[in-house]
């Protein structure tokens, strides 16, 4: 075995490389959950309740079962067998209350709550006879109005099962330091309900394979999540059920839990015994999980020098009456700044929706934006610069736990994006930045997010000819996880991307949990490190038994060097053997180890010291039309730390899309509700705002340098969701700086602007 004189440069952790998922996605060849062909396959479309509360007396099918090529229609009153328990219907991220099943009996819940499936041999077919069907009900009393509910706010003596909810540590005497500070400002903030609307509607395909098992391709964020919720509300066993969701076109929170599309499906496929694929209309993406709406009763008291004295919040954010969805939404302001006196409360209102649900960043992409705005305007009272403001009430530690942090870097990122943005070259008096007839304003905020590191397995299998294939059951809602799980590989094995495949979203690889949080890179990406370890422990063992011993003095994997597809040893970088070569020369057919990265014992007791967090500065600049109020967000500058960057194109394409969301968040989303027939009113993208081309202009992004080696094993801290919190806020407040007037409420429209005149 004849090796070259030096081994090359890797491609590895680190290294900007075009998403290895590409071609397949701009070509056609990746398959989302209704793309699938499937034999003798049918579709189901589902009929909705057109009241928002009340129960079902009467369905007429007649019509419907008359069309040519229906099957067979499903209700409640024909449905399969299913489990009775609440608990068997529970998944992996439930919350307090009763999980919503389809058709389990004639209750009318929400509207828009599915209340019969057509089933046909064409999707034309199942939609005409749908639209046939005619439903009768019962009407009760209902409330969708978000300000009517409040009356009903409440604390649940149970909270979240899954740990998502923190209730606020207070601490001083916040309202007695109110009531004798120099500086004081007080108001209510708001946000607007929004609804998830990623590009793939939600969809699902079920697989019957006539044996007592079935395949679910699906528009979810969690394979294994979906297989074990299908297993034991059907009654199925995990064994008989495999859920594929190899490609998602886009989650945000939408597919953290299954959907009711997949009840549906399922229910069809076990009672006509058949396959069957029910995809939701764009308009029935309004009828399940949404940011929650919210208000925000903010009270802050400070020196003269801003110098923040008392911090008094109390939020509320709304639910379903079948379910408690809650959110941490007071405790980011209370966190991130230094202040000895502040008290924070929270509780849930609830209203005749679906239960709201997480949407990227959930609790902190609200209160963080909330909470911003407030700073702002304590800023201005305080006569003192926005940027200064938070600089003066920095805080070293998690203020609110009074635990270090195991890295920060805040301050960075305050004064690199500054620079970067020309932030000393501000005009600091309102209305007095104008080019033409528009008002020019600058405005900055701060993002925080957690950094979290979960249990994650990963297999990685190596050919006799050098190829790697790495496998987890971890998905990829768009953000990168198969080229993030192909360059850890490369990174550890030296193997050329080309020769790594990577396989995620299917329930039958190694186990993973759902897909958000932020948390996959540095989760599933060090159980991928793991396995590639494994793999490289079992090549030197293979190695040291060749004649010639090519790896000779090397006692562990840390005395090598791999690159190129070769091993060599790093006291000797002359001298190098092939993977190929060893696999060959050993009579190996293949390579192949399954390990699990967790938070071990000490990383336990780290989390119970230390707090674990992303932090941003987002600086905006707008421009508003003096005469129309019209806005536009010229210039963005976001400086992120959050720990090693595996690919900086990728993790930059992270942080645009946060930040288009949180313009979207700032300027566009709310879903509006009429309360008469209490259902959403703009229930389609013609009417639902979001941003388009036209409204986004320059969004330059740096990462700050930030070395942090206990978050998580690669120093990965997760960038999904930071690029969307602080940026609503940022805009709001160059709004402000813009023209002078101050809108507490999420959206900034022009109605909200007008008024102010």
């Amino acid at each position: 075995m004849n090796a070259p004189a030096t081994i090359g440069t890797k491609i590895g952790i680190g290294t900007p490389l075009s998403r290895v998922d590409g071609p397949d996605k701009v070509t056609g060849r990746a398959k989302y959950a209704a793309e699938y062909h499937v034999p003798d396959l049918l579709y189901g479309v589902a009929v909705v309740s057109r009241i928002a509360r009340g129960r079902i007396t009467a369905i007429d099918e007649d019509e419907a079962r008359s069309v040519p090529g229906v099957l067979d229609i499903v209700t409640h009153r024909n449905r399969p067998k299913q489990a009775w328990l609440d608990r068997s219907w529970r998944d992996e991220l439930s919350i307090p209350g009763d999980p919503f099943r389809a058709f389990a009996d004639d209750e009318i819940q929400f509207a828009g709550q599915p209340v019969a499936l057509v089933v046909a041999e064409t999707f034309e077919a199942a939609r005409f006879a749908a639209g046939l069907v005619r439903v009768s009900y019962e009407e009760k009393p209902h409330n969708i109005d978000f300000e009517t509910s409040l009356a009903e706010r409440f604390l649940p003596s149970k909270l979240n099962r899954r740990n998502t909810f923190h209730p606020p540590k207070n601490r001083g005497d916040a309202d007695e330091a109110y009531a004798s500070a120099s500086k004081r400002t007080e108001g209510r903030y708001q946000l607007a309900p929004e609804h998830h609307n990623p590009m793939e509607m939600h969809a699902s395909t079920v697989e019957w394979h006539g044996d007592g098992t079935i395949t679910v391709y699906d528009k979810v964020q969690g394979s294994q999540n979906t297989q074990a919720y299908l297993a034991s509300a059907f009654k199925l066993g995990e064994k008989n059920v495999r859920v594929v969701n190899a490609y998602v076109g886009g989650g945000f929170g939408s597919g953290l839990r299954p959907q009711w599309q997949v009840q549906l499906a399922t229910m069809a496929a076990i009672h006509l015994e058949r396959s069957v694929r029910v995809v939701m209309t764009r308009q029935q993406m309004f009828t399940h999980g949404h940011r929650p709406e919210c208000v925000y009763d903010i009270k802050l008291g400070a020196e003269d020098g801003g110098q923040l004295t008392a911090m008094i919040h109390s939020a509320t954010t709304s639910t379903s009456r079948f379910e408690n969805n809650m959110e941490d939404i007071v405790t980011w302001g209370m966190m991130n700044y230094a202040c000895p006196n502040a008290s924070g409360e929270y509780a849930i209102a609830p209203r005749d929706t679906y239960t709201s649900a997480d949407m990227r960043a959930p609790g902190a992409a609200t209160g963080m934006a909330l909470f911003e705005i407030a700073i702002d305007e304590m800023a201005y009272a305080a006569n003192v610069d926005p940027l200064e403001m938070r600089l003066v009430n920095y805080s070293d530690i998690d203020a609110m736990n009074e635990t270090p942090y195991t890295s920060k870097a805040l301050r960075e990122a305050y004064h690199e994006g500054a620079a970067r943005f020309g932030w000393d070259k501000r005009s600091p008096e309102p209305r007095s930045m104008k080019e033409g007839r528009e008002l020019i304003g600058w405005g900055v905020a701060t993002g925080m997010w957690d950094a979290q590191f979960t249990k994650h397995s990963a297999s990685a299998r190596l050919t006799p000819n050098g190829k790697l294939v790495v496998s987890c059951a971890t998905s990829d809602i768009g953000t990168g996880t198969y080229t993030m799980m192909t360059q850890v590989a490369a990174d550890t094995l030296g193997i050329p991307v080309g020769d790594i495949t990577a396989r995620l979203g299917d329930s039958d690889l190694p186990a993973a949990p759902v897909q958000g949080g932020s948390w996959v890179a540095a989760s599933a990406g060090a159980a991928v490190q793991l396995a590639c370890q494994g793999v490289a422990k079992k090549l030197l063992d293979a190695a040291n038994k060749l004649d010639g011993k090519p790896l000779h003095g090397a006692n562990s994997i840390e005395d090598l060097i791999f690159e190129d597809g070769r091993i060599g040893l790093k006291n000797d970088i002359h001298s190098s053997v092939g993977i190929a070569e060893i696999m060959q020369a050993a009579g190996l057919d293949a390579i192949e180890v399954e390990e699990t990265a967790k938070p071990g014992l000490s990383d336990m007791a780290s989390m119970m010291r230390k707090s674990r967090n992303t932090h941003s500065a987002v600086f905006v600049e707008v421009r508003v039309d003096e005469e129309l109020d019209q806005v536009r967000v010229t210039r963005v500058v976001n400086a992120v730390a959050a720990g090693r960057i595996i690919n900086p194109k990728t993790a930059r394409s992270q942080i645009l899309g946060g930040v288009v969301m949180g313009i979207g968040m700032a300027l566009h989303e709310e879903t509006l509700a009429d309360k008469t027939l209490g259902k959403w009113m703009n229930h389609n993208l013609a009417e639902y705002h979001v941003p388009a081309h036209a409204d986004i202009a320059d969004i330059d992004v740096i990462f700050v340098k930030e070395v942090d080696e206990e978050v998580s094993p690669l120093g990965v801290k997760g960038l999904g969701e930071i690029g969307i919190v602080g940026t609503a806020a940022a805009v709001a407040n160059a709004i402000y700086h813009a023209t002078g007037k101050r809108v507490r409420s999420l959206p900034v429209t022009i109605d909200k602007l007008l008024a102010l005149d």
